[in-house]
């Protein structure tokens, strides 16, 4: 989510980049090219559904949660949506910071297939920590401060914890997949906004958290030490304002980054710069999140200022030797 529309930083032309991506997926010269960026589904801007934050089943479905309808939601992967739980209203006269409006943000699965996410009200009986079981109700587990906004969420299945960043207290917090009280595991000026929202998206990779500040337009490493607790915040990427949520590509550290009001997504390299490797021109109607499975990303349309169609899109990675031909194009446009 973001407030501001700023104008759209130079990158790649669509066409290069239509020509990469398809390129990726073209295989032997005489079979016929796949789309590199397809539409898994067209969602309902009428009932609220737009994506804020997005999870994978085993079989391709899409766990998604509609920022502001309170809902959790499965996509199928021929388009179909199922609700699977809408949240508790707040009570009323409070006001969720920042963004007035209930919000559910980070969601991710455990692999018991239990679902656990964030949701934010402004409320201390309902801010917090939830989850849903498979087949069951969602609950509560974990209260966070009414004062903040928990926002992105990662699971690091090795130690059975969950880290969120929360963007308006500039925290990132730790609790249990059991639930409890949430520990603050990290801060600093690093996370904070410079206004609006600050610590975004977290993921968990190779024994460190790493979490996107959206204010700042910068990617942070914060190592996790071998005690549990948080290193120094290390700022690995710079110049990507409006970023959302990132995800990595493979076991190495280059991740793709979801810019919001630009309707980009961005390829960040272990050496902090980036290129835009798919615009408005394949779909991108101000990108909330995104994930990775083998060579496909799933990026989650909130359509938040477009106000035309959000949706869920899948696109082909493109290789490494592409990935450097971009580096090279946007170098001699600068």
């Amino acid at each position: 989510m973001t407030r501001t529309i700023h104008g759209k930083r130079a990158g790649l032309p669509a066409a290069a980049v239509a020509a990469a991506l398809t390129a990726t997926v073209a295989g032997p010269a005489a079979a016929a090219p796949a789309p590199a960026v397809r539409f898994v589904a067209h969602l309902n801007m009428t009932d609220g559904q737009r994506p804020e934050n997005i999870t994978l089943e085993p079989n391709g479905s899409a766990d998604v949660t509609f920022a502001y309808s309170r809902q959790l939601a499965r996509i199928s992967p021929d388009g179909r949506v199922r609700v699977l739980a809408t949240l508790p209203e707040p009570p009323a006269g409070t006001s969720t910071p920042a963004l007035t409006s209930p919000f559910l943000g980070g969601i991710v699965r455990a692999q018991d297939g239990t679902l656990y996410f964030l949701y934010s009200t402004g409320s201390s009986d309902l801010t917090g920590l939830w989850r849903l079981r498979p087949g069951g109700t969602p609950e509560r587990t974990a209260a966070f401060p009414a004062d903040g906004l928990p926002n992105g969420l990662a699971l690091d299945s090795r130690s059975g914890l969950l880290y969120a960043a929360d963007s308006v207290l500039g925290t990132v917090w730790r609790v249990p997949v059991t639930g409890g009280t949430p520990s603050k595991w990290a801060t600093g000026p690093e996370l904070e906004s410079t206004g609006f929202l600050g610590a975004n998206g977290i993921k968990i990779h190779n024994g460190a958290a790493w979490v996107s500040n959206l204010d700042k337009g910068t990617v942070l490493r914060i190592p996790i030490n071998p005690e549990g607790t948080a290193g120094p915040v290390e700022t690995k990427a710079t110049g990507l304002v409006n970023i959302d949520d990132i995800a990595f590509t493979g076991a190495g550290d280059t991740l793709l980054a979801a810019i919001n009001a630009n309707n980009e997504v961005d390829l960040v390299r272990p050496d902090g710069t980036h290129t835009v490797v798919l615009t408005a021109a394949d779909g991108l109607q101000n990108p909330t999140s995104l994930t990775v499975r083998g060579t496909t990303a799933y990026i989650a349309n909130g359509a938040y200022f477009t106000d035309e169609d959000p949706s869920l899109l899948a696109a082909r990675l493109p290789s490494a030797g592409q990935h450097e031909q971009g580096r090279r194009i946007q170098q001699g446009r600068s």
